[in-house]
């Protein structure tokens, strides 16, 4: 199978801090791969330095095969490549309507027919076109993740990574917001990169993990050793005992 990244021997270091040390991670075209950790454990730096909003210090990042450096990437990575942040209020601009933030990336990359791709955008998130001009304050934060996550697919990306994309909405529409992602990786054969704290959601989400510890990765395994118990590291077990989701659904299996 192709590789859709592959990150060898990265290290990131912030002023005296080395927040990434020695890092290799490969994840397959179409793949759903999990970056697991306490926080602080750069686990959401990785996931930054793959889409250049982080400096590589040492090491290589290959996106389909290419190699890709600094933080300055070209307009053909950010088709391929595409990313939904945390907090969905904090990364749709305040004075600006749904319609303008879904024609930015259009407008930005030379793409027409904007109507229909932004009512195709909107149906695959679950919004119909009445939310077109309304302002991110008018929206819940499930509806807010759902227009990001409409502005990152907009562009045909092959790659998604997320960082943490349920962690700052309510328990009751985490689910939806998963599910609506899973659905959206199957239709598209996307790959994913998920950041997660939650093994519950990484289990649920992802083939394949790397548990990272102190800016290093720890363990690696697949999701079905991780619900089978089959772990090496006891770091990984204290995670499983801190997620309350992993042991309900580890529970009910």
């Amino acid at each position: 199978m192709t590789q859709a990244v592959a990150v060898e021997n990265l290290s990131v270091v912030f002023d005296d801090f080395k927040a990434l040390d020695d890092v290799s991670v490969e994840v397959a075209s179409s793949e759903s791969f999990g970056l697991v950790g306490e926080s602080g454990s750069g686990k959401s730096t990785l996931l930054r330095a793959i889409a250049g909003l982080a400096p590589a210090t040492e090491g290589t990042i290959r996106v389909g095969g290419r190699e890709v450096k600094g933080t300055r990437r070209d307009k053909a990575f950010y088709r391929a490549v595409q990313m939904v942040f945390q907090d969905p209020y904090g990364s749709l601009h305040p004075r600006q309507t749904v319609d303008r933030q879904l024609m930015e990336p259009l407008a930005v990359h030379g793409i027409g027919d904007g109507e229909r791709r932004i009512l195709k955008a909107l149906d695959e998130v679950g919004l119909g076109s009445g939310f077109r001009f309304r302002y991110p304050h008018q929206l819940s934060g499930g509806q807010r993740q759902r227009i990001a996550i409409a502005r990152a697919l907009i562009l045909e990306p092959s790659i998604l990574l997320l960082d943490e994309p349920t962690s700052a909405l309510d328990a009751s529409v985490q689910a939806e917001v998963l599910n609506l992602l899973e659905q959206v990786r199957r239709d598209r054969k996307l790959t994913f990169i998920m950041v997660s704290h939650n093994l519950g959601v990484v289990t649920h989400m992802c083939d394949r993990l790397a548990v990272m510890q102190g800016g290093r990765v720890v363990e690696r395994l697949s999701s079905a050793d991780l619900v089978a118990g089959r772990i090496a590291e006891d770091y990984t077990r204290s995670l499983m005992v801190a997620s309350g989701g992993f042991r309900r659904e580890a529970q009910t299996a």
